[in-house]
């Protein structure tokens, strides 16, 4: 009798290693995995922080062109009705 409750005692001690190695096992592979998920996720991060940064450093290229470009028709103007008013003065 005592070898049956024996063997039941070692059988039962080694299912719960058993499960409990396979539970460990499982754990690791959900961590893999979540690690790997925000890995990619850092990744999409970096990238859509550089696709802004370009998008910004575009943009404010465009608004230094345009700046530029309504300086100069500004000093143009200017002239041109310096050059006007000048003109109306010789009328006179």
């Amino acid at each position: 009798m005592r070898k049956i409750v024996l063997a039941a005692a070692i059988a039962t001690s080694a299912l719960g290693l058993a499960a409990c190695a396979e539970t460990a096992d499982e754990t690791s592979d959900v961590d893999e995995a979540m690690a790997a998920d925000a890995e990619a996720i850092a990744d999409d991060a970096t990238a859509t922080g550089e696709e802004m940064e370009a998008d910004a450093e575009a943009a404010a290229a465009e608004t230094e062109a345009a700046a530029e470009e309504a300086a100069a028709d500004t000093e143009a103007a200017a002239e041109e009705a310096a050059a006007d008013a000048e003109a109306m003065m010789e009328g006179e």
